[in-house]
């Protein structure tokens, strides 16, 4: 899995899951986000206030994954991400 994070202003995270058809058809990239969404919510519950946008790209590798593997891989990721500070749309550079 790979993983690429960047700041919001909403108070509370967001995490969204790219699967492409590498993974598989239809079907297991289905079953992958759904693992992939289980295994997320022990993260998303003991960070409610991280003002960070999330997105996890699965990797073929995810559909032969255990979940235990797939979570565990998945936290040690989440674990990783640092809300960055957002920068002032206003103000002009320099």
């Amino acid at each position: 899995m790979s993983l690429y994070s960047g700041s919001n202003r909403l108070g509370h995270p967001r995490l969204g899951f790219s699967v492409s058809t590498k993974v598989g058809g239809a079907v297991v990239r289905n079953a992958v986000k759904r693992r992939l969404r289980e295994a997320s919510r022990e993260w998303l519950d003991a960070n409610p206030g991280e003002t960070v946008d999330v997105v996890v790209v699965a990797r073929p590798e995810a559909a032969r994954a255990v979940f235990a593997d797939l979570r565990d891989d998945l936290i040690a990721l989440l674990a990783t991400v640092a809300p960055l500070p957002v920068e002032d749309r206003g103000r002009t550079p320099g």
